[in-house]
């Protein structure tokens, strides 16, 4: 059966890094006029750190970045002070390991749609230790099923903007949630791949490592470029092309990547196993270099 835990050391404790400044949770609020709350308006990025060290977060903050520059939201911080405040954020939190969500909203503002009653963005981060899966599913393999809810089109919003209306992707897990399953696969308008709900979907076949490209519909996840980078390095045989359910089902391995999952095997779809059901060797071999690649995270 479905779960997820997102759990905090220290919570009693725990600082909030808020609008220029770290702030007990407590204090950490939100105006519930913030359009970030009325509408979804704003951005964000979830962040890793292994060792102390925030694992590329050069390539989080573009992302994040341009985010916001898509909407037209200006951060009301540098490149170096949002870097600063997810260290500083991180250094306080007491952990060693941990997950990082660095937010920014369009800020508070008039009850209409215009952004342009909102004088100031609201930004913050916060810093929590997270599992989501339990470390037998990554042996084992996790259950997708195909949502019924289709991604968005890109010309309606492009997949690249982690917005904070993730109500496609939410539709998508109640999906998993009511089957049962860890995880919906999420077709696009054509009925090819595109993703998983938080997660970029690759398969292996006949030795090759296979993955959507972003252009179905695929967040350009920096946890898949950190595997593409691998394939390359390791020598291991890579493309991205356009996939469907019969290579996700007839695939000889599949797995999921990103960043709170990191790299974790699918077993099945919609109930059909997929090869032996269990992760595979490709599969278990970038798992072991996507770790040893975070073992020598430098910010």
């Amino acid at each position: 059966m479905y779960t997820e835990r997102i759990n905090s050391a220290k919570e009693h404790n725990m600082k909030i890094w808020f609008d220029g400044k770290l702030v007990e949770k407590e204090e950490a609020r939100v105006s519930v006029f913030d359009h970030g709350v009325l509408y979804g308006d704003g951005c964000f990025e979830g962040i890793r750190f292994y060792n102390g060290k925030i694992f590329r977060l050069k390539e989080h903050l573009e992302r994040f970045f341009n985010s916001a520059k898509y909407i037209a939201l200006e951060i009301p911080y540098s490149f170096d002070e949002a870097a600063a405040a997810c260290r500083e954020t991180a250094d306080a939190s007491g952990l060693k390991d941990g997950y990082i969500r660095l937010v920014v909203t369009r800020g508070e503002g008039g009850l209409g749609l215009s952004p342009l009653t909102c004088p100031r963005p609201c930004m913050f981060v916060i810093a929590q230790q997270v599992a989501l899966y339990p470390k037998e599913i990554y042996e084992n393999g996790l259950a997708l099923v195909t949502s019924a809810v289709r991604r968005n089109a890109p010309a309606a919003l492009s997949p690249q903007v982690k917005s904070l209306n993730y109500l496609n992707n939410i539709l998508a897990k109640l999906d998993a949630i009511r089957q049962g399953a860890w995880e919906s696969l999420i077709l696009n308008a054509q009925g090819n791949v595109a993703e998983c709900t938080g997660d970029n979907i690759f398969i292996v076949k006949r030795g090759v490592v296979c993955t959507p490209p972003v252009t179905d519909g695929a967040l350009d996840g920096i946890t898949r470029h950190a595997v593409i980078d691998i394939c390359h390095e390791a020598g291991i045989p890579f493309q991205e092309r356009t996939l469907n359910r019969f290579d996700i089902i007839s695939a000889d391995e599949c797995f999921l990547t990103g960043t709170a999952a990191e790299v974790i095997a699918v077993s099945s779809l919609d109930g059909q196993k997929i090869n032996t059901g269990v992760s595979g060797p490709v599969t278990k071999r970038i798992l072991s270099l996507y770790q040893e690649e975070t073992n020598r995270s430098r910010d």
